[in-house]
This record gives structure tokens, sequence and C-alpha cells, in this order.
């Protein structure tokens, strides 16, 4: 039976009042139905009254009434047919565009669901709703194609045909667990008219050694009664238990409670009302704190923010009395929609589900952070740990980060319960080592691993330049690579603030020793000597490959166009390349590894595959010399050649130098 996780049920009951069948006609039966939370005999009492009503407005107000039905007892794909239906007789009520957008979401509908949420927006310009779901069908979208790393399955021993939802862990070493569930078996003999199951039970499985768990068999009836029974937690020495008593009549509103009961032994004793408001109240889904000081709860009271809202009670000791004014959460963590099934983790962490704030579809599973302030900072679980159906009633194996939750993304959309895991990150680098220049891969280069936490590795690439590493959580990583007759290059990453497995892919480029390597971007004022500041980036960065490489020596060579006279030219390009020797000096180099040389227009650029790829008027091996360049019809294209080469190099002289004592 597709009930909303059972929201419905704990809702629902507090407003049985009167009997169904004293309405006069169908559309009153219909309605006295729908106001009782009897959903499913709502749906087929509108059916039958849509022929009879003839106003327009009473036909579409009636199928939009049949779409409420389906979505309040989860059922999506129906619902977002009649709000399609409803909204094609001209509905007046934006709120069947909204929830057409809802439901379309929650059946992974991403693109209509974003195209009904706009026309919302402008039949409701004022409702932020509109906004967040168009926002949250993109992220739904990525969350899905990017699941985080968890691992996620069906608890077949402990699901039925019937609903299971909230389970507990009820012993340190976590072999035994409470659930909530409508199987047969349950106290109750009466089948509920709003679910159409029995009653709600808290069940109980142990597991063997073996891993395998017990057939579930219910708690005694000090605890199950009945009535509905349900979101079982326990306090950290588990020797009390905190569930939902939901009991209802015909002939007044009763609201749910939280109940308690302490273990006598190995059963568990006489639960006790904990009275946190009237009995009308709904008050659902206890959650309590390590110390057992605070206790967190569902509650649709007034005073709240939205439809339900997670709300606290406070005590000053364990043989207190809970504090009479219960305190809203506020807006951090409720909204105008619903919040329900808190949990509080052993770190101070809680999680809780909504579908008021940015999901994936339906009810998902939120954890907030509290912060140093008092604020909390909420993150959506994400996907697999999310659907796009309902998840909710999460729990953690202690500290691990693994445990089981609810979720309704079944076919039948019947609620189970699931286990989750999250596996040990695994990150891995893979690697080429290639030539700066060709892009060639470099054979059997040496590769060196330096990790933040101390700990150096050396490797070797293979025949194709290709090298591995294996990574740790939280570490920055600087790869070396080195080869004789190259200059040593480096790269770097790092997996901190990671949180899902990952393979990295780089590339160390090594600029070789036989040639001249252009330094790229220095820059001079017209016929000066004085670096421009923009040329200093690139200098910053040889001097970082200076130091990357202790042995070497270098000429720092400048080049001129060929305009000009010759020896000007000589005399403008060394004054220009001493200009780098002096920064270089000044940022530490030794003046011993450095030799400046002004070549003027001695040695005019040869064109190279890349600069061929860039200025594409230019052929690879072609020298730019100035009748080359005159030879080009075009004056800017003149410029160009003449740019290239006004430029500045170097050249490794040795490959042994030791620094002087």
């Amino acid at each position: 039976m597709k009930i909303r996780s059972l929201v419905v049920v704990f809702f629902a009951l507090a407003c049985i009042s009167q009997p169904l069948f004293a309405q006069r006609n169908k559309a009153a039966k219909a309605d006295g139905a729908y106001k009782a939370g009897e959903y499913f005999v709502a749906i087929d009492l509108y059916k039958a009254a849509y022929n009879s009503i003839s106003d327009k407005s009473n036909k579409a107000e009636t199928l939009f009434k049949i779409a409420e039905c389906y979505r309040l007892v989860n059922e999506p794909l129906k619902a977002e047919l009649w709000y399609a239906k409803a909204i094609s007789k001209e509905i007046d009520n934006p709120m069947a565009t909204f929830y057409l957008a809802e439901m379309q979401k929650m059946n992974l509908k991403y693109e209509e669901a974003k195209d009904n949420f706009k026309k919302y927006k402008e039949l409701a310009p004022k409702d932020t709703r509109a906004d967040d779901g168009i926002r949250s069908c993109d992220l739904a979208q990525k969350w899905m194609d990017n699941p985080s790393g968890y691992q996620v399955e069906s608890m077949k021993f402990f699901n039925s045909k019937q609903d299971e939802f909230s389970p507990a862990y009820a012993n340190a070493d976590n072999s035994i667990v409470l659930f909530t569930s409508f199987r047969d078996g349950s106290t109750g003999k009466a089948i509920s008219g709003i679910t159409g199951q029995n009653f709600g039970d808290i069940f109980t499985s142990q597991v063997d050694r073996k891993g395998s768990w017990s057939q579930p068999v219910p708690l005694s009836e000090n605890i199950n009664t009945a009535f509905d029974e349900g979101s079982p937690c326990l306090s950290k020495d588990f020797k009390t238990l905190y569930f939902t008593r939901c009991k209802f009549s015909k002939k007044e509103a009763l609201g749910c409670q939280l109940c308690y009961s302490q273990l006598e032994g190995d059963e568990w004793g006489k639960d006790k009302v904990i009275q946190i408001a009237g009995d009308s109240i709904v008050i659902a889904h206890p959650a309590i704190s390590t110390d057992e000081l605070t206790l967190y709860f569902t509650s649709d009271m007034a005073g709240g923010i939205g439809g339900k809202d997670l709300w606290m009670v406070s005590r000053a000791s364990k043989s207190d009395e809970w504090g009479k004014v219960p305190v809203n959460l506020g807006a951090q963590i409720n909204t105008s929609a619903d919040e329900m099934y808190p949990y509080i983790h052993n770190d101070g962490t809680l999680y809780f589900s909504s579908n008021g704030h940015i999901g994936l579809g339906g009810l998902d599973i939120y954890k907030a952070i509290p912060k140093a302030d008092g604020t909390w900072k909420v993150e959506n679980m994400e996907s697999p740990i999310n659907s796009n159906a309902d998840d909710f009633g999460i729990t953690f194996q202690n500290d691990q980060e693994k445990g089981f939750f609810s979720s309704s993304r079944t076919v039948k959309g019947d609620d189970d319960i699931y286990a989750f895991s999250l596996p040990p990150l695994k990150f891995n680098v893979i690697g080429t080592v290639r030539d700066e220049k060709t892009e060639l891969p470099i054979a059997e280069a040496t590769i060196k691993s330096i990790s933040s936490d101390g700990i150096t590795i050396d490797n070797k690439a293979d025949k194709n330049g290709v090298f591995r590493f294996t990574l740790k959580p939280n570490t920055d990583y600087v790869f070396i690579g080195s080869k004789t007759g190259y200059l040593n290059g480096k790269e770097r990453e790092t997996t901190k603030g990671l949180d899902r497995s990952r393979d990295f892919k780089t590339s160390i480029r090594l600029a070789s020793t036989a040639k001249p390597i252009e330094l790229p971007n220095i820059f001079y004022d017209f016929a000066k000597w004085d670096l421009r500041p923009e040329s200093m980036v690139a200098l910053d960065k040889l001097i970082e490959t200076l130091n990357e490489n202790p042995t070497i020596t270098i000429e720092l060579g400048s080049h001129t166009d060929s305009r000009g006279g010759d020896v000007e030219n000589i005399n403008l390009s060394q004054k220009r390349a001493q200009s780098v020797v002096n920064y270089l000096i000044e940022k530490g180099i030794a003046a011993d590894r450095l030799m400046p040389k002004g070549y003027g227009e001695s040695t005019p650029k040869v064109v190279d595959n890349k600069m061929a790829t860039q200025y594409t008027f230019l052929k690879e091996g072609d020298t730019l010399s100035e009748a080359y360049i005159n030879s080009l019809s075009d004056t800017d294209l003149q410029e160009i050649a003449h740019g290239v080469n006004r430029r500045t190099d170097f050249r490794v002289l040795s490959t042994d130098y030791k620094a002087k004592n």
C-alpha cells in the first residue's frame, strides 16, 4: 500500500472525528473521507461523484482533489495524470501547476517539471518554491548522473509485501534492529481505512555470525497495541526506547504521542507517555541526543514554519521532566513544506527528511551540521542515498559511515528498508610524461611522488611514458619527472576535501635541453631594456625551473627584430638579457649560473609546429629572416612575424653545477 511514507498515517489519524457515511451525497461523502485522511476511499468516491457534477469549476476542483489523494498516498504517476486533467479543465488554483511539477520531478521528468515550475512562477511570482523547484531539477539530474560513493542495497531480511520503515539499532554491537512494519502478525487485528494495511507495530530482528537476520517478530504488548506504533529510537546505552503511538477515534481527534519504555532484563517495560502537548496534537518521530537531555520530534503544532516542522524539548538532567515549551528548530531546518524523521548522530549532526529543501523528488534525507554560532549547515545526501521517491528514517552504525534508511523507491512505491555503506575512498593518479615541444611521450622517465605526509616514492614511466601512483585521502602531492637530456618537470594533485573515490589524469611535460627554450611574455617598451611588470610572471616560472634543476647553468639570450642597425640591436639585446639576469640574481639565483647574451637580429626564429598551429600563415621549418618577412604581402602579418623574432630564451650550458660554499 503506497501511503506516503506513513506520514499520512501519523498526521491523518488525528483528523478522524466523524462517521463518513453520514454524508448526504457522493460529493459530500468524498469530502468527508478526504478531510478524515482516508484518501483511498476518497479517490473512488470523487470519481463516482464526478459525472454528477455540472458546474465547470466544481468539476475541475474534483479532478484536483483526486490528484491530491494520489499525491498523498504516494502514487506520483497517477497524481501527475490527474493534476494535468485539472489544469486542462482550467482550474483556478496555481497549486495544481506546482504539484504537477513536483510529481513530474518524482517521475524523473526533470525538463517537463522545470517548464511547469516556470509556469507556476508566472502564476505565483512571490513564491520562492518556483525557483527552488527549477534549481532542484538541475541539481537532481547532476546528482543522479554523478552519484556519491555510498553503496545501497535492499534489506530483504526485513522487508515484506507491506511497508517497513524507520530502523534503529538496539544494542552496542549492532546485532539487533528495531523497525516499524505493517506486516501480518501485528498486534492489532483491524485494517486501517487510511492505509489499507494492518496497523503498524515495532518489530525486531537479530543477525547471526554468518550475517543472516532472523525472522522479524513484534515487540511485546507493553509496546505494541491495537493502534499505530512506530519510528523507534534508543538512548546511547540502549536501555530506553522512544517511539510514536497514534490512537484514533471516530468521535474525537486524539493526535499522536511520544512514548518511552525502560529495558527490564530482556523485555521492555510498560510504556509511559511523554507529555509535550495536548492529546489532539500530533507529536511524532522521536530522536534523542546522546546525553538524553534533548528530544527532537516532528509536529504540525501551531507556531511552526510549514506543514510539519522539527521541534525540540530539553531538560536539565535525565531525572527531570521534559520542558513544556517546545522550541522550533528554525528556518534553516524547517521550510514551508514538511520536515520529519530526525536522527541525531553521535557527533551532533542532525539528519532529517524534507520535501521542502532542494532535492531529487519526494522526501530527501539531509544532514545538518551544527556550527559554533548556533546555526546549521544543511546538505543534501544526494544519490544513491536519495532518489526521486521518498527517502527517510536514517540510522547509523555507531560512528561508521554505514547503517540503514527507508525508501519508497520500489517499483510499487512501497516503503522498504535499505542498507548503506561508504567504502574506503580510493584515489589513483595515471599520468604521462611528454616532451614539452613535440607532445610525444618520453619513455622510462623517473617519477618521484612527494606527499604532504612526508613520504617520497620513486617510480618509472613505462615505454609509453605512462606512470601510476595510489594516493591517500586528505593529502597533497607533487609529482616530479626527470630524464637525461631534459629539464625536470612537475605537476600537483590533492585529495584534500574529496569525499568520493577518483582517478586523476595528468601530464608532466619536460623541456629538452638540446635546443634553446623560449620564455613567453617577456616584454619591453620600444628601444628600452627595463623589464615590464607582466614579464616578471614568466621569470618567476624560470626561477622555479632553476630551483628544481639546481645543477644546471644557463645562457639568457635576447633577440630583436631586423629593424634598426646591427650594432644598435646587439647592444639593446645585450642590455635586455642583462636585465633578466639582474632580476634572477635579485631573486636569489647564483650569478655564476647565469650568462647574458645579446644576439640582436642575428638568429631569426625557426617556425616550429606549435607556432605554425598558432599562426596559420607560417609554415613549420621556415626561418623568419628579414627577406622572408618582407616577402609577406600583408603588413599586419609582417608585424606579427617581427614580434615572433623579438624574444628571450635560455639554453642549458652545463648540468654539473655545484654551489660554492
